[in-house]
């Protein structure tokens, strides 16, 4: 299958092959999650299902890049994608407010990207225990997947290094309230002077996203790469499509966090011209950072998309002066950004459980 490099394309192989495939695959991890033993356990992986499926359609969309071997790609990228969902809730929505529960509940991500990495007690520092193997099993199939990707140790420290930076935003951002920005602050003077165009809630944003990892790992089953395009591709993803990623996803969840208490980056921004002009300085990044990678135009059809996709989201009609950020937005992104904020408007009429 190769590569899509024109919108209508990407978009004909997504609905036609990718979403029906994740899909069917994501079902088997519900019907698993249904079998858990512990209660809130089970009620926190099968929210997670519910509410997420569409960051698992979302980042199944890489195995575009894996060609012929795309159906292995998406078996790997729902695993992991469910494994970091599933987590999110149990640090976000259950009963745990203690960062060693929630760094050692995030070890299963390391492990589940190091082929040779024994399971681990990922619920010692917590109440909640029995998952019927539910956790143990995803890492596995995270593992048994990237076994059959021939340079994966080439890949690898770029992907941990990935995962170190997500897993340790998770731990800082969902300890007590009076904690998490004082500790996201210390964390980003490791990395202050490497990214010293950013302010450090942008960092952490930009640390929150699979993407870079779903693009590694799907391009090694795809073909063989030199450590320059390795490191090209970690660049092309780190900081800033990963940053555009995670602040758009919070620009829309900015009603819903405030309801429920959670930190949202986006409201650190001095005022809506800050956050405006800040967005367009992250899209542009994008741009330019995209170009040298192989597949360029599939790259920047990703970027447009996720333009495109989050601003369309119904959530954005409840909040207050939106229509203006997205007018501006899909200005600087262009046609292709406008064809996906349509197409994805009309997906959602198509599909209203969607949201």
């Amino acid at each position: 299958m190769a590569v899509p490099s024109t919108p209508i394309h990407l978009m004909s192989t997504v609905y036609r092959k990718i979403f029906p495939y994740t899909n069917k695959v994501l079902s088997t991890w519900e019907a698993s999650a249904e079998q858990i033993p512990n209660a809130e356990l089970r009620k926190q992986a099968l929210d997670s299902i519910e509410d997420k499926t569409f960051h698992c359609e979302g980042g199944a969309i890489y195995s575009l890049l894996s060609q012929n071997y795309w159906k292995e790609a998406v078996q790997f990228i729902v695993a992991y994608q469910t494994i970091s969902d599933y987590l999110d809730n149990l640090c976000d929505r259950s009963t745990s407010l203690d960062p060693n529960d929630f760094q050692c509940l995030h070890q299963a991500m390391q492990d589940a990207l190091t082929p040779e990495a024994q399971l681990k007690d990922y619920y010692a520092f917590r109440e909640e225990k029995d998952d019927g193997g539910y956790l143990a099993s995803l890492v596995q199939t995270c593992q048994h997947t990237l076994r059959s990707l021939p340079n994966y140790n080439q890949l690898k420290p770029y992907t941990k290094e990935l995962c170190a930076l997500y897993s340790d935003l998770q731990v800082h951002k969902h300890v007590t309230l009076e904690e998490r920005e004082p500790r996201l602050k210390e964390w980003f003077t490791l990395y202050s002077n490497r990214w010293n165009d950013l302010s450090w809630y942008e960092f952490s944003a930009c640390t929150g996203s699979t993407l870079g990892i779903y693009c590694l790992v799907s391009y090694g089953f795809g073909q063989t790469l030199t450590d320059e395009q390795i490191q090209n591709i970690y660049e092309g993803y780190f900081p800033y499509m990963q940053g555009l990623h995670i602040l758009l996803d919070y620009f829309i969840d900015q009603e819903e966090d405030l309801v429920e208490g959670d930190l949202n980056f986006c409201n650190y921004y001095d005022h809506e011209d800050h956050m405006k002009q800040r967005f367009r300085y992250f899209i542009e990044q994008t741009q330019a950072h995209v170009q040298s990678l192989p597949h360029a135009s599939f790259h920047q059809m990703v970027q447009k998309g996720l333009v495109g996709l989050y601003l369309a989201d119904r959530k954005v009609e409840s909040i207050k002066g939106a229509n203006e950020v997205v007018k501006e937005l899909l200005n600087v992104s262009g046609m292709k950004a406008k064809f996906f904020y349509m197409n994805t408007k009309l997906y959602h009429k198509i599909k209203p459980g969607l949201a």
